[in-house]
């Protein structure tokens, strides 16, 4: 007979008693594991943001990679801008005439290009051309461990490579939110005035009524946030790139990825506050 559990086997009260144990330290790892990467990326944006204001500043990198920037991204941004405008504007022109305001039709219109399509375009083509090139030049130089071979050096890359390209993607971002404004609302006027028969002196008197400068500046606004964030979230993943080349690509998709996830969240963020603090203009 058996009167009993041998001495080295588990009995059914122990194994339960060491489930919940086994189990709560598993759970409390993956946990740990999920908040390391934002832990990662927050104490990088800090050090970027901490040698933004460390001298020397390195302007011939910052001019090479403005200059880059703003050539890969200036035409994409003004042949988008030209269907965003009239999108807009034959969708609100139908709209307001629905609802007999055509006389609004322009204030509208230029309102949402000034103040969300185009920080919107900005930000997607920073993100998606200058984003992909900086997280790209930075992931190779990663594997190539030139970043290391930099840190043993004394020079510290976030100051040598990063800070450069996070104010050149600002810049270029500020200046390329205006071209797309300005494209943008001459094709929405295009549009308007040619193919729904709107009257220009209505279009543009409109907008003064209902446009305002705060409404310009938090475009811009925008564009600079964007395109900061653009820069920081692409020169993270390249940073901390690894696994040879496939690495690397995989680093670009998921910079692009995640910066619009992002932007867009951003975008409703400051969207909101901006009008809790600026009173709007009536009809």
């Amino acid at each position: 007979m058996n009167g009993g559990p041998k001495a080295d086997e588990p009995t059914m009260a122990g194994a339960a008693a060491d489930g919940p144990t086994a189990a709560g330290p598993a759970a409390g790892g993956r946990f740990a594991a999920g908040l390391r990467g934002p832990g990662h990326f927050f104490a990088f944006c800090l050090d970027a943001l901490r040698n933004v204001f460390r001298r020397p500043f390195q302007v011939r990198e910052f001019v090479q990679q403005a200059w880059f920037i703003s050539s890969v991204s200036i035409l994409p941004a003004a042949l988008v801008a030209i269907p965003f405008g009239a999108v807009i504007a034959l969708q609100l022109g139908s709209l307001v005439r629905q609802l007999g305001a055509q006389s609004f039709t322009g204030a509208a219109s230029v309102l949402a290009v000034v103040r969300e399509a185009s920080p919107i375009v900005t930000a997607l083509i920073i993100a998606g051309a200058g984003g992909s090139a900086i997280c790209a030049d930075l992931g190779a130089r990663k594997i190539r461990e030139e970043l290391d071979a930099m840190e043993v050096l004394g020079i510290d890359p976030v100051h040598r490579l990063v800070v450069p390209r996070i104010v050149a993607s600002m810049l270029v971002a500020v200046l390329l939110n205006g071209l797309v404004s300005v494209v943008g609302v001459s094709g929405g006027y295009f549009f308007n005035v040619v193919l729904q028969g709107g009257t220009p002196g209505a279009y543009l008197a409109s907008f003064q009524a209902l446009g305002q400068l705060p409404d310009l500046i938090v475009g811009e606004v925008k564009a600079l946030l964007f395109g900061a964030v653009a820069a920081l979230v692409a020169s993270y993943h390249g940073m901390t790139a690894k696994g040879g080349p496939k690495g690397v690509g995989d680093a670009v998709n998921q910079s692009v990825v995640i910066t619009f996830m992002l932007l867009f969240a951003l975008n409703f963020v400051i969207t909101a506050v901006y009008f809790q603090l600026v009173p709007q203009r009536g009809m």
